[in-house]
């Protein structure tokens, strides 16, 4: 076996973190669906310590079919490209996404807003790959993450400006922006400067 078919696997197997966080959401919804009552409830309740809880759930929550179709392609799409680093760094944004975008939702959203969806983590996959062109490491690979930034900028950027600035009625823009401050804060952590000459 050449190295090149050796190394396919483990490179394929970079993406098993995002597809699997993708595959607990639909069976999450699948399952909402199908019982009776809704998971909503489990949510992100601002103001509300007992809503303190919903900051890690309500990524693996969304109000309806329609909501998590439009969730899941942004998010395997740049789930995917942040999983090229490997499953410890696609956790950690993941961690820092719902960590700091929930706090931020829960505290600066009306009191008693219930907030779900994984749009938070795509703010956030999305702020991770734009701050890391300045965080810390080689400039190889600055270079590198650059080019893929002004790639996902140039997809995704006005959606994500329309998600923060332009955002409809019922719609989190606090989880959106919060949620790409976390990832843009990933970006940073742990990373330490390149001290090669």
């Amino acid at each position: 076996m050449s190295t090149v078919e050796q190394q396919q696997p483990r490179t394929l197997s970079r993406f098993a973190s995002p597809v699997a966080l993708l595959a607990v959401m639909w069976i999450v919804q699948l399952a909402d669906s199908i019982l009776p009552g809704s998971f909503s409830v489990f949510g992100i309740r601002s103001w509300d310590p007992a809503g303190l809880g919903g900051i890690v759930l309500a990524p693996l929550l969304h109000s309806g079919w329609p909501h998590l179709i439009g969730n899941s392609v942004p998010f395997l799409v740049l789930g995917c490209i942040v999983a090229i680093e490997g499953p410890r760094r696609f956790w950690a944004v993941t961690a820092f996404a719902t960590v700091i975008g929930g706090l931020g939702t829960w505290l600066v959203n009306a009191p008693g807003t219930l907030t779900v969806g994984a749009s938070g983590l795509v703010f956030g996959y999305f702020g991770y790959l734009v701050a890391r062109v300045f965080a810390p490491g080689r400039v190889s690979h600055r270079i590198l993450y650059a080019v893929v930034a002004l790639v996902v900028i140039g997809i995704y950027g006005g959606t994500m400006l329309t998600g923060i600035f332009g955002a409809g009625a019922g719609v989190s823009w606090q989880g959106h922006l919060f949620g790409a401050v976390g990832g843009a804060l990933a970006a940073f952590a742990g990373r330490r400067p390149d001290r090669r000459t």
